[in-house]
C-alpha cells in the first residue's frame, strides 16, 4: 500500500487505526510504519503498558517530554531510504500539522494520506468478528436484564445507568457511544440526549446502546412499549419498520452498493408513506469505532467489501408523537449475511 501511493512511511496518528496495526490502546502515542518496520512513540504513563501490547510487533519508545520530538529523533535510526511521509490527514490537528514545517521535520517531505489503515480495517477476520459477536451477546444479556426492571415512573436516566451497569457487569470494556434512552415523543429524535424525563404507561421507549469486547463493538437498537399494551397505530408502526430491517438484514450482501443495500430497508418504508419520517441511511460499518466504512446510504456507489461489519438500523420518526428504529449487526460474510446480533425484533410490551 506505501508503495503504490508513493510513500516510504506512514506516520499514524489515529488512536483506533495505531491500535489496529500495533496492539497498542493508550490515549496518547504516535505510530510510524515503514515497508519494514512499525515504530510505536509514547509517554511515561504507557511504558509497561506499551511493551506489553506492541513489544512483539513493534519497536517501543517511551518519551518523558514530546513525543514528537521524539519521534522526528527516532527517525533517521529506522534505516532504508525515507524521503516521502504520510500522515493522516483526517487525523492531524492543525497545530501538529505544523510540526512538519519545522526543523526538526524539515529532513522528510510531508504528504497528506488518505484513509490507508481504514481501507484494511473495513475486512474483518474471524477474531474481529469473534469479539463482535461476543459484544453483541452480552449487550442483548444487559438488555434483559434491565428490560425486566422497567416500570412506567422510572427516569431516562435511571433505565440508562441500569443498562449501562449491566453492560459493565457482563464484561463491557467501554460504553462506544453515550446510550440513547428516548421516551414518548422523544423517542422521534433519532440522536436524542437521554434525559431525567420520566416514562409513562403506553409509550414508546428506545434504547440504542453498545458494548465493547477486546476493543471492538456492537451497536443495537431496540423500541418497547412501557406499561401497557401497543396500540393499534403502535403496532402497524413498528410492524413497518420490523418488515423494512428484516428485509435489509436478510438481503443485505457483499458486493452490492451502499446504495442499493439502503434500499432494501428503505423502499418498504417509503411504500408505506413514510420515506420523509427516515431520514438517515440504513447502516455503517462497526469494529474498532462504532461508526466506521462502509456506509449503507443513498450516497454511497461503491460496493460493500466481503467480511465488513455493518449495521441495519432503519427508522420511522414521526415529531410530537415518538419513533421506532430497530437495529443488528451483521457480518458480510462470502456465503451471504451472518446476524451477529441476537436478531429479537418482535415487538415487546413490558406489562
Amino acid at each position: 500500500m506505501l508503495e503504490a501511493e508513493g510513500l516510504d512511511a506512514l506516520l499514524v496518528t489515529s488512536r483506533p487505526n495505531i491500535r489496529y496495526l500495533t496492539g497498542f490502546s493508550g490515549s496518547a502515542g504516535l505510530a510510524l510504519a515503514t515497508r519494514s518496520t512499525l515504530l510505536v512513540v509514547t509517554d511515561f504513563r504507557y511504558d509497561e503498558q506499551a511493551r506489553q501490547e506492541s513489544g512483539g510487533v513493534a519497536r517501543v519508545e517511551i518519551e518523558a517530554t514530546s513525543v514528537w520530538d521524539r519521534l522526528f529523533k527516532e527517525l533517521p535510526t529506522l534505516g532504508g531510504s525515507i524521503g516521502v511521509i504520510g500522515f493522516e490527514a483526517h487525523s492531524v490537528t492543525v497545530k501538529d500539522a505544523e510540526r512538519f514545517g519545522s526543523p526538526a521535520a524539515a529532513a522528510w517531505r510531508w504528504k497528506p494520506a488518505g484513509e490507508l489503515v481504514e481501507r484494511l480495517r473495513v475486512r474483518k477476520d474471524a477474531g474481529e468478528v469473534a469479539a463482535i459477536r461476543s459484544a453483541a451477546m452480552l449487550a442483548a444479556e444487559a438488555l434483559g436484564e434491565t428490560l425486566a426492571s422497567v416500570r412506567p415512573g422510572q427516569s431516562e436516566l435511571e433505565i440508562a445507568a441500569r443498562l449501562e451497569a449491566a453492560l459493565r457487569r457482563r464484561g463491557s470494556e467501554a460504553h462506544p457511544f453515550p446510550t440513547i434512552v428516548a421516551s414518548g415523543p422523544r423517542s422521534a429524535l433519532p440522536h436524542a440526549h437521554t434525559s431525567s424525563r420520566t416514562v409513562a404507561a403506553g409509550e414508546w421507549l428506545l434504547l440504542d446502546f453498545g458494548a465493547v469486547v477486546d476493543g471492538y463493538c456492537a451497536d443495537v437498537t431496540r423500541t418497547v412499549v412501557v406499561g401497557a399494551r401497543a396500540d393499534e397505530s403502535q403496532r402497524a408502526l413498528y410492524a413497518v419498520v420490523q418488515d423494512a430491517q428484516l428485509r435489509a438484514r436478510e438481503g443485505v450482501r457483499a458486493g452490492m452498493t451502499g446504495r442499493d443495500a439502503d434500499a432494501l430497508a428503505r423502499e418498504p418504508i417509503e411504500a408505506r408513506g413514510f420515506g420523509a419520517a427516515f431520514g438517515h441511511s440504513t447502516g455503517h460499518g462497526l469494529g474498532l469505532e462504532v461508526h466506521e466504512a462502509p456506509r449503507l446510504a443513498r450516497t454511497v456507489a461503491e460496493p460493500l467489501p466481503e467480511d465488513a461489519v455493518v449495521t441495519i438500523e432503519p427508522g420511522v420518526y414521526l415529531a410530537g408523537r415518538g419513533g421506532v428504529r430497530i437495529e443488528d449487526d451483521v457480518h458480510l460474510s462470502a456465503g451471504g449475511p451472518v446476524l451477529l446480533t441476537d436478531g429479537c425484533t418482535d415487538l415487546m410490551e413490558l406489562v
